[in-house]
Parts: structure tokens; C-alpha cells; sequence
């Protein structure tokens, strides 16, 4: 698997002077199959450049993008997506089921009058679908897991396993909520099995442990919680992710020095914790071969769930 990263800021899109080397742009990841399939995780204001990358080449015929759920800064690049304006592509999005109304009339309330020049049947490529993410299908050559997390509203975090490769990715998590982590039992604490052992884990760290406090409940991770999480799941590699908008690059510089200190005292391996930046590209795959990792309970397939990106 092949990864870029388009947005990894949280809440507000942050451009400026002083985001210029984390980037200011929203979650986004582009995630590339060994088959070729294209993932896109999170439709933040990163997906705008994304596709204005993907215009430069030829589109795959099919381009997947998984919500792990509908807040503005993880939906608004939507309707600047180029590729949802190419007459030859199709696009397939996957979101957080409710049970209440479907997942293309909750986008429709964004993408629509007044918060709109467009509706959302105006989308003009090629097919547009929506669909609920099961907790278990396939899209390409992967195994696309997804579970609910604790965050505010409707909230997944997803791992894809492709190959001998794993990547999970939970970008909006508080699973230290109610719970200090170093005492929980596993079964007990969100997104754990998602996470176990992943070849690298995307993970939300938008506070600093002295701005934690203030912010319990809003569904977000402080650092010293968000890197506890990854050493109880054994995650081999971990990008801290979901940067807050107020912490500009000296800051997150700094951010990033105490993580490093902070891992190694957890007893992580040097040079396998550091934070996400906007452009910056990462390869899974070149590693010992182990056995495909089973994590979902219950992992049942989906029927009619199964895609193929071609």
C-alpha cells in the first residue's frame, strides 16, 4: 500500500504563514492498493488538491472515498472534488450507517441550498453512489474493516489490510473518555481491536496533555492518551494525525519532540512515531511476510457488499 497525505488538520481547514510545513488543509488520505484501486479516506479540504493531482493523469475508473463520519471538516472537499465532474469516473462513497435517513441525504443537507450552489443529484460524473459501510467487505485487493469509535455523532475508524499490510485509521478518537487507558481492559477500550497490530495506525493526537482538560468530551485525544492507545495495540508505526488548528508549525515541532520522548518512555521502538504532514507520502509492504491479521468481532461478510476497483 501506498499512502499521501492530502489534510491532516482537524476542525477547520488552518491556511497560512505558520501551517505551511504541516499544512492547513483537512483529513484526507489517498491510499493505493497493490492492485492499483484508490482509496480516498476522509473528504476534508484536502480532497480539492487531491484531485486536481488526479486530473494530471489518467482517473481510475473507480475511486472510493470512506467517511468515517459527516462533520464539515471531513466532508467539505466534496463538492470541490474534481474527479465528481468527470464524465468517465465513478465514485463510490461509503459512510457511517443511520438508521433514520441515508447516507446521501445527510451530505445532501451540506451539499445543497443554502450552503450550496448545487445540489447534490448535480454531481455530473460518470455514477455517484452511496453506501452504508458494513462491518466487513472488500474493495481491489483489500480487506476494508470498520467499527464504531468514540467521537461525537456517528463515528467509524477503519483498517485496510492488503496483502500482508495493515493500515488502520481512526483520525477523530477519545477512547480515553470515562477511562484512563494504562489501567483498561483491551476489550473495553474503543477502536483496540481496529488497531491491533497494524502495520501503522493514523491516529488522532489534537491536544497537548496541559490543553486536554479543557477539552474532555469533545471527542478528541490528548497526546500522552493518544500515544498510550498505540502501545496497548502494539501499532508498529504510528502518524499522529488530526492536528489542532491553533498549533502552528514551531509548535507542532516542538508537539512532535515530546512524542518522541513520550514513545520511547512507553517503551517504543526510535523513529516509529511522528506527526502527519500535509504532501508527505509513506510505503507499506516491504517487510517479512506474517500472517493476515483477523480483528473485527463479529467479522461476518456483508451480502452484496463486495467491490471491485478495476
Amino acid at each position: 500500500m501506498r499512502l499521501k497525505v492530502w489534510g491532516a488538520r482537524g476542525s477547520v481547514a488552518s491556511p497560512g504563514a505558520e501551517t505551511t510545513r504541516y499544512g492547513g488543509n483537512t483529513s484526507c488520505v489517498a491510499v493505493t492498493l497493490q492492485d492499483g484501486s484508490l482509496l480516498v479516506l476522509d473528504a476534508g479540504t484536502g480532497l480539492r488538491t487531491l484531485g486536481l493531482a488526479l486530473e494530471r493523469r489518467p482517473l481510475p475508473p473507480v475511486i472510493h472515498i470512506l467517511l468515517t463520519h459527516l462533520h464539515l471538516d471531513h466532508i467539505q472537499g466534496l463538492m470541490f472534488f474534481a474527479p465528481c465532474f468527470a464524465p468517465d469516473t465513478r465514485i463510490v462513497i461509503w459512510g457511517p450507517p443511520d438508521p433514520t435517513e441515508t447516507l446521501e441525504d445527510r451530505l445532501g443537507r451540506y451539499i445543497s441550498s443554502p450552503l450550496a450552489p448545487m445540489e447534490i443529484g448535480e454531481l455530473s460524473c460518470n455514477e455517484v453512489s452511496f453506501r452504508d459501510c458494513p462491518r466487513e467487505w472488500e474493495i481491489g485487493s483489500a480487506l476494508v474493516q470498520s467499527a464504531p469509535v468514540v467521537h461525537r455523532g456517528p463515528t467509524l475508524g477503519f483498517r485496510i489490510t492488503d496483502g500482508n499490510e495493515s493500515l488502520c485509521y481512526i483520525p477523530d478518537h477519545e477512547p480515553a473518555l470515562g477511562t484512563p487507558l494504562g489501567d483498561a481492559d483491551s476489550e473495553w477500550i474503543s477502536g483496540f481491536g481496529l488497531a491491533r497490530r497494524a502495520s501503522l495506525l493514523v491516529h488522532d493526537c489534537q491536544y497537548a496533555d496541559e490543553e486536554y482538560p479543557a477539552h474532555v468530551g469533545w471527542g478528541h485525544s490528548g497526546m500522552g492518551d493518544a500515544l498510550t492507545f498505540a502501545a496497548r495495540t502494539e501499532a508498529e508505526r504510528v502518524l499522529l494525525f488530526h492536528h489542532d488548528p491553533m498549533h502552528g508549525d514551531a509548535m507542532l515541532d516542538r508537539f512532535g519532540a515530546r512524542a518522541r520522548d513520550r514513545w520511547r518512555t512507553l517503551g517504543g521502538r526510535p523513529g516509529s512515531v511522528s506527526l502527519a504532514h500535509e504532501g508527505e507520502e509513506l510505503l507499506l509492504g516491504a517487510r517479512v511476510a506474517r500472517p493476515r491479521p483477523t480483528v473485527v468481532a463479529p467479522a461476518r461478510r456483508a451480502t452484496g457488499a463486495t467491490v471491485t476497483a478495476a
